[in-house]
């Protein structure tokens, strides 16, 4: 097992200083295995900084205090257990009788407190393991007064991280496409990291805000990502003997082509005998290096990627012959949905690449393995500021979906711009597709109220993180990724109580002010820190105003005239895009009841998606009684004023945090108002110039 932890202080939300209040305690572990292992290893790391001491199972049943005489503060123990002191004994029989036995599954855990001591149980070592760091997150109130029984179970079986690192350096995308926080921690220069102790260290980050998987190259599979499934396992199954300590299993993104690049058959069509043996032998020799394997990510048909179509097939049957593979081994294949014409006709307005995943997949409802997890992006675009729901979400009941979320920042700042997302992705687990009363996004994910949590494919999320010494570059941006983890295992959570979390467990160390300034500050910067950087770049919902290629700062026809379907069709009379049934490309209609009328009517389409259904005039009027351009001066103005705010407040933390943290942020910060102040100028000069309205207020407008 690798029991390396980073002390330094960049060691994100689990300095050691956050293991206090579970170190300083007497302390008995129960049970066997790998995770239970890790759990007693945390514990003792604890314990010898703190002052505690772990003990291993008693030889008889004993009540609060042993032989000796002295007392167990905390029990963590796997049950059925043949002994445990009798207060933790008590409240194994209370559950069973309360609930029977297979109420917390292999990743639940119960919590109680009595005034004898508190107590962790679990059916299985990864609940444990969750209970363990669910502890580090309460802190001294795990310890205080008596606690009710409480169960603890993720509302997502899968709850997992893509990561878009390459193998070999691309000469356009570097080593980690998309990535914003230096390097790939699995891969350099063509080959393994030969030091492992960082991607350990990260899973142990990723087991303490729930995180299970990790797909550990890029979804755009390039010739050496290839041969990761063949020639290179032994890179893969070193990298998930890492991870298995803390509960990540490993997953790898393949391509359609493999049986072709790397089998030297003719073809890879899904339906060919010789294909589908391929697949099937290829599977197996990866169960026989990595037992736990999760199993496959693919990209097909979809920006130069192969797929099923160049043979006439379906998505479908493109993912049932890898799912058919995997299927006696108990693994899953990612089949994303992320596919669309990306050379279109900029002139032909009846394109529209809002309706391609629909469109693609929705007849295809059915026709899928019970182990084929299609992974939708949460809108039907791209990842922009504000978009709808996508709508494959609701049409496709009979399919098991992922809802894919982007938590490095490609288009909502790169990670130089504070950009706290939580807020978003909690308005989209909590949507309601089918209207107040009907299920949510998260219930489709996790499997519905009816079908069972093993229905559902859960979470899936662009990891942001690299080799930087940060983690995450900008050290603000490390919230997005403990957010995600936390919201997939309980999407119920409030996202401001999710970032409190993040600041207790991150900034735990003592500081000259104590906690509460550092706490009310990082609120103030960061609570709406997804509308601030909303209001200064593209405004109400229209979305894609960045520059080409690397989608950092405003270019606001940057990709208005290019073959990749991304238009906000600004003319001297209006702005927005007209996606209704009525006079527009129809997507609207891709919608259950009551959203298709919503957004069909420009009366009651939400002001902030008006430009992603509407083509409006400039001065139509919103539901604030301000007119589209007086909003778009106004929010640009108002959102560089916020960031300059931010700044302030972070510069009074000068002294309460570590230099090299303040120095970073503040050095972003910097950066990030700079960008403001870009895109301000940039988009309203812009729509001054294409609706010739003055500012209200006769603000300087380049």
């Amino acid at each position: 097992m690798n029991t390396a932890q980073p002390n330094d202080v960049h060691a994100a939300w689990l300095p050691p200083e956050a293991f206090r209040a579970l170190g300083s305690r007497h302390i008995l572990v129960c049970g066997e295995g790998t995770l239970v292992d890790t759990v007693r290893h945390e514990a003792a790391q604890a314990c010898a900084r703190y002052g505690g001491r772990v003990d291993l199972p008693p030889p008889r049943p004993v009540d609060a205090r042993s032989a000796s005489g002295t007392s167990y503060d905390l029990v963590l123990a796997l049950i059925p257990a043949g002994l445990l002191p009798i207060t933790a004994a008590a409240v194994e029989v209370g559950y069973r009788r309360r609930h029977g036995p297979g109420a917390l599954d292999e990743e639940g855990f119960l919590l109680a407190r009595h005034a004898e001591g508190t107590v962790v149980l679990a059916e299985a070592p990864a609940g444990l393991l969750y209970g363990l760091f669910h502890l580090v997150r309460l802190g001294e109130s795990a310890f205080g007064l008596t606690r009710p029984m409480e169960l603890h179970r993720p509302a997502m079986r899968r709850r997992m991280l893509d990561h878009w690192d390459n193998v070999d350096v691309h000469p356009v995308m570097g080593q980690v496409e998309r990535g914003y926080a230096g390097g790939s921690l699995f891969w350099r220069d063509g080959a393994r990291q030969a030091d492992l102790t960082r991607v350990g260290a990260y899973g142990r980050l990723l087991a303490a805000c729930g995180v299970n998987a990790v797909a550990v190259n890029n979804v755009n599979v390039h010739t050496t990502e290839m041969r990761l499934l063949t020639h290179r396992l032994g890179d893969v199954a070193a990298i998930a003997d890492v991870l298995r300590p803390y509960g990540i299993r490993v997953h790898l993104s393949v391509s359609f082509a493999a049986p072709v690049a790397l089998g030297g058959l003719p073809t890879a069509d899904p339906l060919d005998g010789g294909v589908r043996a391929w697949w099937a032998d290829t599977t197996r020799q990866v169960y026989e290096r990595v037992p736990d394997f999760g199993g496959y990510v693919v990209k097909a048909d979809s920006e130069g990627q192969p797929g099923p179509f160049a043979y006439g097939r379906s998505h479908a049957d493109g993912a049932n012959v890898l799912a058919d593979a995997l299927a006696p081994f108990g693994g899953v294949v990612h089949w994303r949905a992320f596919v669309y014409h990306h050379r279109q006709d900029w002139r032909d307005r009846s394109t529209d690449r809002a309706r391609a995943a629909c469109d693609h997949f929705a007849p295809l409802d059915g026709q899928f393995r019970d182990n084929v997890i299609l992974q939708v992006k949460h809108g039907p675009m791209d990842f922009q500021p504000r978009e709808p729901i996508s709508p494959v979400i609701a049409a496709m009941p009979g399919t098991r979906l992922a809802v894919e979320f982007q938590v490095t920042q490609e288009y909502t700042g790169q990670q130089r711009h504070v950009c706290y997302l939580a807020p978003w992705w909690s308005e989209v687990l909590r949507f309601t597709p089918w209207g107040d009363g009907g299920p949510t996004v998260a219930d489709v994910a996790a499997g519905g109220s009816t079908a069972g949590e093993a229905a559902g494919g859960g979470l899936v999320a662009v990891s942001n993180v690299g080799d930087d010494p940060f983690w995450t570059g900008h050290p603000l941006a490390q919230a997005n990724l403990y957010a995600f983890g936390r919201l997939a295992w309980d999407p119920r959570l409030d996202p401001v109580a999710v970032l409190d979390e993040w600041i207790q467990l991150t900034f735990a160390r003592s500081t000259p002010g104590g906690p509460g300034p550092i706490r009310r500050a990082l609120h103030e910067i960061m609570d709406d820190s997804w509308h601030t950087y909303e209001r200064y770049t593209a405004p109400l919902g229209v979305g894609f105003m960045v520059r080409p290629g690397h989608h950092y700062g405003p270019d606001v026809d940057g990709y208005e005239y290019t073959p990749w379907g991304t238009y906000h069709f600004a003319d001297r009379d209006g702005v927005g895009v007209d996606r209704t049934r009525a006079s527009g490309t129809g997507f609207t209609g891709q919608y259950p009841p009551p959203w298709r009328d919503v957004y069909e009517s420009v009366e009651r389409c939400p002001d902030e998606l008006l430009l992603f259904f509407h083509h409006v005039p400039y001065g139509h009027v919103l539901r604030s009684g301000s007119t589209v351009i007086q909003h778009i001066y106004d929010t640009h103005f108002a959102g560089v004023e916020q960031v300059a705010a931010m700044r302030r407040r972070w510069e009074r933390l000068a002294g309460m945090v570590d230099p090299g943290v303040h120095a970073r942020v503040r050095e972003l910060l910097d950066e990030q108002l700079r960008c403001a102040q870009e895109w301000r100028d940039q988009i309203n000069a812009y729509f001054f110039r294409k609706s010739g309205v003055p500012d209200a207020y006769g603000r300087p407008i380049p």
